[in-house]
């Protein structure tokens, strides 16, 4: 718990850090008088409150936000998010990365609009029209493609997937026809082999999209793989929690659910 001028004092530092803003009391103000009710709210619970829980860090907190603002396509907001995520630690890479994951959970349509934004904001932030090329991604052979999708189906699901890549192909399409190919051709096989992002981010990126999207079958899935690559039952929750605001209580609570559900199913088994 804390007083609400305790939570003006954290939300005014966050302010500071997502916005690299050098009078935020200043901004803050501003915020009010545009805003009103919605600015207080903004400053003393979604900054103060939720950015300043210390369940996760904020370069963590802006990973899964880009994430978030990404997969619905809030312009306006993923732009200042952008700048804020670089002020919190991501790479320029990592940002792009998470857009590549975007493509794989979210659907193309998204990510595109999401480039688009990533390019303006690094293009003003470099005080240039427009940025230079962008190099092409490996152009990867089935063997290649193959070998990379069992490898990450393996940390994925901690041994317990087929390590020969032909037998793991064959399994997922075996349960899911051509969504299975292509899932072990391209997500597994390319999008969640790329070095940019680790596999412990790319777990995150992941489960805050299915958990937006209210995927639960599929988050029945990741929140295990996310364990598997390192991310930590208290980060998992946190995620729900950072959705509270980015996506709204209903899609935090079903996304906190799921996640207990996962839980639960993994100590029952380890009790066996």
């Amino acid at each position: 718990m804390s007083t609400q001028a305790e939570r003006r004092a954290a939300g005014l530092d966050v302010m500071r850090t997502l916005g690299n803003v050098a009078d935020p009391e200043r901004s803050a103000a501003s915020m009010e008088r545009r805003n009103g009710h919605l600015g207080t709210f903004a400053m003393d619970h979604v900054l103060g409150n939720l950015w300043s829980r210390p369940q996760l860090s904020r370069r963590d907190r802006s990973l899964i936000v880009v994430a978030y603002l990404a997969t619905q396509g809030a312009g306006d907001e993923l732009a200042a998010h952008v700048a804020g995520a670089l002020n919190h630690g991501l790479s320029r890479d990592e940002v792009r990365e998470i857009i590549n994951q975007v493509a794989g959970y979210g659907g193309f349509p998204m990510a595109m609009h999401a480039t688009r934004i990533v390019d303006e904001v690094f293009a003003r932030i470099d005080g240039v029209d427009r940025l230079p090329a962008k190099e092409p991604g490996p152009r990867l052979d089935d063997d290649a493609r193959y070998a990379n999708a069992a490898d990450v189906l393996s940390t994925l699901f901690a041994g317990r997937a087929a390590s020969d890549p032909a037998e793991a192909r064959a399994n997922i399409m075996g349960a899911l026809g051509g969504v299975g190919e292509l899932a072990f051709d391209f997500a597994f096989g390319e999008l969640w082999s790329r070095p940019q992002l680790s596999r412990r981010d790319r777990s995150m990126v992941t489960v805050a999209i299915l958990a937006f999207l209210r995927c639960s079958e599929e988050l029945a899935v990741h929140i295990p793989g996310a364990l598997n690559h390192g991310v930590t039952r208290t980060e998992v929750e946190e995620i729900m929690v950072q959705l509270t605001v980015y996506g709204g209580f209903p899609r935090a609570v079903e996304g906190y659910r799921c996640a207990q559900a996962a839980f639960a199913k993994i100590d029952a088994r380890a009790a066996k």
